[in-house]
């Protein structure tokens, strides 16, 4: 039973520390952005062209890549007076949310296995 609390106080903490993440991504918007930047065949994009993609105006795609670029999530990088976003493919911010799914997965196993009490399935 005092692993299960070490677990959840843990996956609390790091889940605090994924919080920009998932609202940067929570939002529909800025999912449609992040997707966008995906699929562009080169690598960035300027507002211009995102704004295009998501029939939204210039001020909100500059709104949503604030977030998402504040989260950590995309990079902007400029070419004279050109500015490019794209998916930022740094380890540090992905790999601290594969390590919460990790945790998640882990005290999940860890919790079937010591048959810790949950909901039935009839209960949703």
């Amino acid at each position: 039973m005092e692993e299960c609390v070490q677990q959840r106080k843990l996956l609390s903490r790091e889940f605090q520390g994924c919080r920009e993440i998932f609202i940067a991504l929570g939002d529909e918007t800025r999912q449609q952005i992040f997707i966008a930047l995906l699929e562009h065949e080169q690598i960035g994009m300027r507002v211009g062209e995102i704004t295009a993609c998501t029939h939204l105006s210039r001020p909100a795609v500059s709104h949503h890549l604030r977030i998402l670029k504040d989260a950590g999530l995309i990079r902007m990088h400029r070419e004279g007076t050109r500015n490019y976003y794209y998916v930022d493919a740094g380890r540090k911010r992905w790999g601290q949310l594969k390590k919460l799914i990790d945790h998640v997965d882990h005290a999940v196993s860890s919790a079937e296995e010591n048959d810790y009490p949950r909901f039935r399935e009839d209960e949703d």
